[in-house]
């Protein structure tokens, strides 16, 4: 049954939505500011600490010598006890054993302090990764609160009825809600968790330092070294979902190409990657679109097309940039509505922004080819 709004309802969901953007908007420039403050604390916490790290390497440092020389007093001491008093030997010894326990809780308080500066040095690259999330949100937000307000008329002439111009503005939420809850999840899910179990094998490196065979001790190192270790490949993973960044240290070609690999390893599918004309820096605005573009037709195939095999083609032509994304999938009838309707539309804004234009060729069976063209000049 088709549902048919008056002019009424219809404006009514139009302020409703952008209400809702903008309240999500003050939402996550406040979250990211509650981020910022906290990354501004732990960068002074951090200073603060390596500080303390190096005064007590070098207090440890001094009193290491200050054991030793007393140490060499009391052998003395005790090789010649009859030439010396009771009490000489009592002090050399009480200053000897003093200065080890000085010692001993110097290099214990050393080690929690740098303890300490390993997580916030973790918590601080966490924290500027959610803090670029909050603000490309904020921007993102911003872009679809001034598109609700000023474009909607634009909007009206590619959707329909009303119900299609409902569903769309709520796809817009719900895709800003769903990568909110993805990079919560991610987080949650990889690093957090992870590195509570390094924590966790810390503490059961600390008794086995003390209980332990050298063997056993060894043992635990290793096995901290790889937690640690696959930690790490996860933050960095995350890291590139969100933002690569050699898209800006290197360019779109080379992020495309171990996009790809990436890909291929991650999902156990044959993804083929080719470029044509002259491999070299582009304008940044178009590195970027590029490259999304390119992620999300071939997130599309991953997900939806059962595919086996991807191939990715690059043109750079002097006066225009083509981009293919073609799988051997099952491919899906253009004129039903599907899961991946929006990202299409998304694509497709994307590409008339740069004045472009995005032909999409696919058929139930058929598999599905996506060709971006692109006017740019190679000067």
């Amino acid at each position: 049954m088709t549902i048919r709004l008056n002019n009424q309802a219809i404006d009514q969901i139009v302020e409703n939505m952008i209400q809702m953007v903008d309240q999500s908007k003050h939402q996550v420039f406040e979250i990211t500011e509650e981020g910022r403050k906290e990354y501004e604390y732990l960068t002074k916490e951090l200073e603060s600490t390596k500080k303390k790290v190096k005064e007590y390497i070098k207090k440890g440092d001094n009193l290491e010598k200050d054991v030793k020389r007393y140490r060499q007093q009391l052998a003395l001491v005790s090789k010649d006890f009859n030439k010396y008093s009771e009490n000489e030997v009592r002090k050399v010894y009480e200053k000897t054993h003093d200065f080890q326990t000085k010692l001993i809780i110097m290099r214990e308080e050393e080690k929690l302090l740098r303890q300490r500066r390993d997580e916030i040095e973790i918590r601080l690259i966490s924290l500027t990764h959610i803090l670029e999330r909050g603000e490309e949100l904020v921007a993102k937000i911003a872009v679809i609160f001034n598109f609700l307000q000023d474009d909607f008329k634009q909007v009206n002439e590619m959707i329909e009825d009303a119900r299609e111009k409902q569903e769309f503005g709520l796809k817009i939420i719900e895709a800003q809600e769903e990568e909110r809850k993805k990079l919560s999840r991610e987080i949650h899910d990889g690093p957090a968790q992870m590195l509570a179990n390094v924590l966790l094998r810390s503490d059961i490196l600390d008794y086995v330092v003390k209980k332990g065979t050298p063997e056993e001790i060894s043992e635990e190192i290793k096995s901290l070294r790889k937690n640690v270790r696959i930690s790490l490949q996860e933050v960095r993973r995350i890291i590139y979902d969100l933002r690569p960044m050699a898209l800006d240290d290197l360019g779109v070609v080379p992020t495309i190409r171990k996009y790809v690999d990436r890909l291929t390893e991650y999902h156990n599918i044959h993804v083929e990657f080719i470029v044509f004309g002259e491999e070299k820096r582009l304008n940044n605005k178009y590195e970027v679109a590029l490259f999304r573009l390119m992620q999300e037709a071939a997130q599309n195939a991953i997900k939806h097309s059962e595919a086996t095999e991807i191939k990715v083609k690059l043109e750079i032509l002097k006066d225009r940039l083509i981009l293919v994304v073609a799988d051997n999938g099952k491919g899906f009838n253009p004129a039903e509505k599907s899961d991946n309707s929006f990202g299409l539309i998304g694509m497709r804004e994307r590409v008339e922004m740069l004045d472009g234009d995005l032909k999409l060729i696919t058929g139930k069976g058929k598999g599905t080819t996506v060709t971006i063209n692109v006017p740019y000049s190679l000067t």
